[in-house]
């Protein structure tokens, strides 16, 4: 029988207070990193991490860290199979830092009316999702985070090219209960060196949602990690989003723990791979192009990474399945000399 030892997430864990240092590094790192770091709406604290300037991978790595809530470790590996650089995504707590946390599950948008100028939207990402609470997972996850006295502030991710207008942000502070002072919202375009690494970095993360999807209970994944190829940005934010969406649907590799019923755990890995899914096979910018560009329409189930291990703490059992497919990642990012 699987035992009940952490079998559901730590629901006293503040995934905004301890992703605070962290937030502290970057700030601390803004000019090694190179970052820009200003006044936004209301006066909330904007971190520019490729918009108007470069960014860097290390930078993309912090920010990855910041999403994962402080309940994870991202970090980047030189050499593997068939690519030079990896990210590599671990967890003692995936179910808190994947889904509570790093998850961009989070919908802010505004109209052309509302802003006086160019319509606005973005899926929030990073621990303040936890506060707001404005999705139905997080019922699932029966997980809100609160802030209390001496906690500091809370900190968004948004995966666009300029800062959100003030309505959003007064969305943001007023959903979260947060003072303007208390916020730190960072721009991490996907065409940037931070952008393409903070998106690689969340190969864990894919693999979570994937299991949530296939309706394996959340509370008995106890640990896992993730590792995906990271490429160089794309040339515009379309081949960037191809590029890392690739780097996991081909190239991601996850190790989940859980403590379940040999049955579930074998249904979890034969069933967790993007080679599951009717759209595997051809590069992710191909397959959005086909359907329109509607994220809808492409079968949920590509967006997984490409191998899957599990292993069960019940028996000490491990199945596998999937496998990378470097080929066709070499055959989109690299040029041969």
């Amino acid at each position: 029988m699987p035992s009940t030892t952490n079998a559901h997430p730590a629901r006293s864990l503040s995934v905004n207070a301890l992703s605070q240092p962290l937030v502290a590094s970057l700030l601390d790192h803004r000019a090694e990193w190179r970052l820009s770091v200003s006044e936004g709406p209301m006066g909330v604290r904007i971190v520019d991490a490729g918009v108007e300037t470069r960014g860097s991978v290390e930078a993309g790595l912090a920010i990855a860290a910041i999403c994962m809530g402080g309940l994870g470790q991202v970090r980047l590996r030189h050499g593997g199979e068939g690519w030079p650089t990896h990210i590599e995504a671990s967890s003692g707590q995936p179910v808190l830092a994947c889904l509570a946390s790093q998850y961009a599950g989070w919908s802010l948008s505004a109209s052309q009316e509302e802003t006086g100028g160019k319509k606005f939207f973005a899926l929030g990402s990073g621990p303040a999702r936890a506060l707001a609470g404005k999705e139905t997972l997080f019922e699932e996850l029966d997980y809100r985070d609160r802030l209390h006295a001496g906690d500091g502030g809370a900190c968004l991710v948004l995966e666009v090219d300029r800062a959100p207008p003030e309505i959003v942000i007064r969305k943001i502070l007023r959903d979260c209960g947060l003072r303007p002072g208390q916020l730190t919202v960072i721009l991490t375009p996907t065409a940037s060196l931070a952008g393409t690494t903070q998106v690689v970095g969340r190969v864990l993360e894919v693999a979570l949602h994937k299991a949530h999807v296939l309706g394996f209970p959340l509370d008995r994944i106890v640990g896992g990690s993730g590792v995906a190829p990271l490429p160089p940005p794309g040339a515009d934010a379309g081949d960037a989003m191809g590029r890392t969406n690739d780097a996991i649907l081909y190239g991601g590799s996850v190790h989940l723990t859980v403590d379940a019923d040999d049955d579930a755990a074998r249904a979890l890995a034969l069933d967790l791979p993007s080679a599951r899914s009717r759209d595997y096979g051809r590069p992710f910018a191909d397959v959005f192009r086909e359907y329109g560009y509607d994220f809808y329409r492409i079968d949920p189930a590509l967006f997984a990474p490409a191998e899957a291990w599990v292993s069960n703490l019940a028996s000490g059992r491990t199945w596998h399945s999937g496998g990378l497919n470097m080929a066709l990642l070499r055959a989109q990012w690299l040029v041969e000399a």
